[in-house]
């Protein structure tokens, strides 16, 4: 995001998109989701020994070391524990955030290392070993999993549940953990 908290996504066809600034945080979790599926369709291009450009891996490279690690923060600091909150037990949303939860953790781990094994791939004419291969192939199908989970049960629920109070407060921990409430402030 630049200083006045626009935000820049990196598209899978390696342009940016301006996508305004971040008044509501669930659409952000949306635009995130839209790029990690971006991210998932270029690691199938790899396993499948399709070349993409310099500027997609760097989107990969970017979206798995940067990106990625944020928007799980974003949710496990302040969207699950809101959804907790705000949703009534019969909606059963705890079972779904412990399985979200681990996901991340899996994410987390497993992250890093995809990135490396992209990173170590210096063009299109080095081929992956068929192990690497598979790593790639379950990183990405176990992404698009939780990605179905979160953008079928989560959002349309936190859409109805949460209050303008929750997203508001949601809005500004994700401007603190970017930076941008200070470099707000200092420019007033």
């Amino acid at each position: 995001m630049t200083v006045n908290s626009e935000r820049l996504l990196t598209t899978a066809r390696g342009g940016k998109v301006r996508t305004g600034p971040l008044k509501n945080p669930l659409n952000f979790i949306v635009e995130d989701h839209m790029r990690e599926r971006e991210v998932c369709t270029l690691i199938d291009s790899i396993v499948a020994a399709r070349p993409i450009k310099k500027t997609e891996t760097e989107a990969i490279l970017s979206f798995l070391t940067d990106d990625l690690p944020q928007h799980l923060i974003d949710e496990e600091i302040d969207l699950f524990p809101l959804m907790l909150k705000r949703c009534d037990p019969e909606e059963e949303i705890e079972s779904v955030v412990d399985r979200l939860t681990s996901d991340h953790r899996h994410a987390f781990a497993d992250a890093p290392a995809i990135a490396a094994l992209i990173a170590a791939r210096k063009s299109n004419d080095v081929a992956l070993s068929a192990t690497n291969c598979a790593k790639l192939a379950a990183f990405a199908r176990h992404a698009r999993r939780h990605l179905i989970l979160e953008n079928a049960i989560i959002l349309p629920i936190a859409r109805a549940r949460l209050t303008k109070g929750d997203l508001k407060t949601m809005r500004e921990h994700m401007m603190e953990r970017r930076g941008f409430a200070q470099r707000q402030e200092s420019e007033t």
